[in-house]
């Protein structure tokens, strides 16, 4: 029998059963606002013996998750360039820059990647999440080339705030993407790999910084080189395919077919063909948009009233929001943007290569939560670092209060310093540098775009307040009581995870829209985890037997 036939045979079967159970597209606007779908026995039913998640997924998948990870690094890169830049710019910019302006040169990319990331996600509802990465890669190289040819403050300033378009835009566009691509047992590691790439490309960036501080105008040297990776992407991923999620929202059954076949086909070669039909009916009961014909202003303000008003929705979107604000109020970005300016008030004769060191740690501790985020789980790792963070900013108030002023670099507090700040890192690396950006398995395909988009939106404000204040509460409330305000927001932090956190890990995107249908359902979400944690190694011993 021919693919064609035996598709449409598996389709005679299976379709009944969608179309029973999915609302009718005559109902009004707000019927449909108020509507509880009645799908989930039906879903189950079709996704019963379809293991597709316990196979082995296609090698290139992989590949395709490191070309997208070329977000994170350009995210990573930016960050990790800028607390060098602010030390080796010297008068190049016209004069010694003050403070205040370090402040607004950092500030402005946190404001355009707030900015770029309430539009990204609704974008990217729009117009694909295939090409609004590309329209990010756009912005990273206007961006990069007009601070390399800036010779003003303002004009720096310009181009970090173009830039920050771009930044805002990838740090949603890219997780999302890859969590609409994977697998669900490798969903939490490959989103990881965006995250590794944030840190791989800071200590890049501070690895070329320190070798050419003493350049004149080296600095440019540092921004221009972000150029070719943001252009490398933006040609490569004119030919990657669209989420299958995506395309059966718009309607593309078969386009979306043609993508699970690729992700799920191993080298043991291709699926059987009823095993995708299936799966992709699977994502029509969760992904199938009912009113195509809707505008886009309509289509917004009915998926705005679905994340605030549907229970479930804005549960997710608690989570989600809580996660990232988390991420960004625990002080971290503070350490990653002025880590040269700290260390150069410690004492360290060359700031830029001690930040180097922490820079490294970072990246070090994220390839830790890569290999354990999958098999320890989302919620385990943050209930197990967090409080760890913590500890360390307390060591590190504590460490600043007793530092002389003048100290030099063989000080003892000066090496206590760095000691904390590095478990610091090591302890954010581990969670909370990395689970936030898990943001959008949370969410149901149609509000996936505007609640990811909120989250990140919420990253990036905490981005702007830290990047904004935190030298001028160094001068104010001085670095211990800096470093002893972050500490107390970590362990707000420890207890918002404990009480609202679902684990996630080994659950598919429809299994987590289950979950938080009635609740935050803790002790259920971890009940399910385990399950399919067992169900998978079941399946993998059977196919060792086999």
């Amino acid at each position: 029998m021919s693919v064609e036939n035996n598709t449409t045979s598996i389709q005679a079967e299976v379709g009944p059963m969608l179309t029973t159970k999915v609302p009718s597209k005559e109902k009004t606007y707000d019927e449909v606002g108020d509507e509880e779908y009645e799908s989930d026995a039906i879903a189950r039913e079709i996704a019963n013996g379809v293991d597709i998640e316990n196979g082995k997924p296609n090698p290139f998948v992989f590949l395709l998750t490191i070309l997208v990870s070329f977000s994170g690094f350009l995210f990573g890169y930016d960050t990790g360039y800028i607390s060098g830049a602010l030390v080796a710019m010297g008068t190049d910019l016209g004069h010694a820059i003050t403070s205040s302006e370090k402040e607004l040169i950092t500030s402005a990319t946190s404001l355009g990647a707030l900015l770029g990331g309430i539009i990204a996600g609704t974008l990217a509802d729009i117009l694909g999440r295939k090409w609004v990465t590309i329209g990010a890669n756009t912005l990273f190289v206007v961006g990069a080339g007009i601070q390399t040819g800036a010779h003003t403050v303002w004009t720096m300033i310009g181009g970090r705030f173009v830039m920050g378009w771009g930044v805002g835009i990838a740090s949603l566009i890219a997780p999302l993407y890859i969590s609409e691509m994977a697998p669900a047992r490798f969903r939490g590691r490959l989103v990881i790999l965006n995250v590794l790439a944030i840190t791989g490309g800071q200590v890049i960036a501070y690895a070329i910084g320190a070798g050419l501080e003493t350049l004149p105008n080296g600095w440019r040297v540092l921004v221009g080189l972000g150029i070719v990776p943001a252009a490398a992407q933006m040609v490569m991923f004119v030919y990657m395919p669209e989420t299958p999620r995506y395309l059966v929202r718009r309607g593309e059954i078969e386009r979306a077919r043609h993508v699970v076949r690729w992700i799920y086909s191993s080298r043991e070669g291709a699926i059987e063909e009823e095993v995708v039909v299936r799966k992709v009916k699977l994502l029509e009961i969760y992904n199938n948009d009912q009113h195509p014909e809707w505008s886009g202003l309509r289509r917004f303000k009915y998926a705005l009233k679905q994340l605030y008003c549907v229970p479930g929705h804005f549960r997710a979107l608690i989570v989600a929001c809580g996660l990232q604000g988390i991420q960004q109020l625990c002080g971290f970005n503070s350490l990653m943007y002025f880590s040269a300016t700290i260390f150069q008030v410690v004492g360290f004769n060359k700031p830029t290569a001690v930040s180097l060191i922490v820079a490294g740690t970072n990246m070090a501790f994220t390839i830790l939560a890569f290999l354990l985020i999958d098999i320890v789980g989302r919620r385990r790792i943050l209930l197990c670092t967090v409080w760890g963070m913590s500890a360390a900013l307390v060591l590190n108030a504590v460490a600043f209060h007793f530092l002389p002023p003048g100290a030099s670099q063989s000080n003892p507090w000066a090496i206590v310093i760095l000691i904390a700040m590095m478990l610091y890192v090591a302890f954010y690396a581990a969670g909370i540098g990395n689970v936030p950006w898990q943001q959008s398995e949370l969410f149901p395909m149609q509000v996936r775009g505007l609640g990811t988009s909120m989250a990140t939106a919420t990253n990036w404000a905490g981005n702007l307040i830290i990047g904004s204040t935190f030298l001028t509460m160094m001068d104010r409330i001085t670095p211990s009581g800096t470093f002893g305000f972050y500490a107390g927001l970590c362990l707000l932090g420890e207890v918002f995870v404990f009480f609202l956190y679902p684990e996630t890990s080994y659950l598919t995107l429809e299994d987590i829209q289950d979950v938080l249908k009635d609740g935050f359902n803790i002790k259920r979400a971890n009940q399910m985890s385990r399950d399919a944690k067992i169900k998978h190694h079941a399946a993998l011993a059977g196919d060792s037997k086999a």
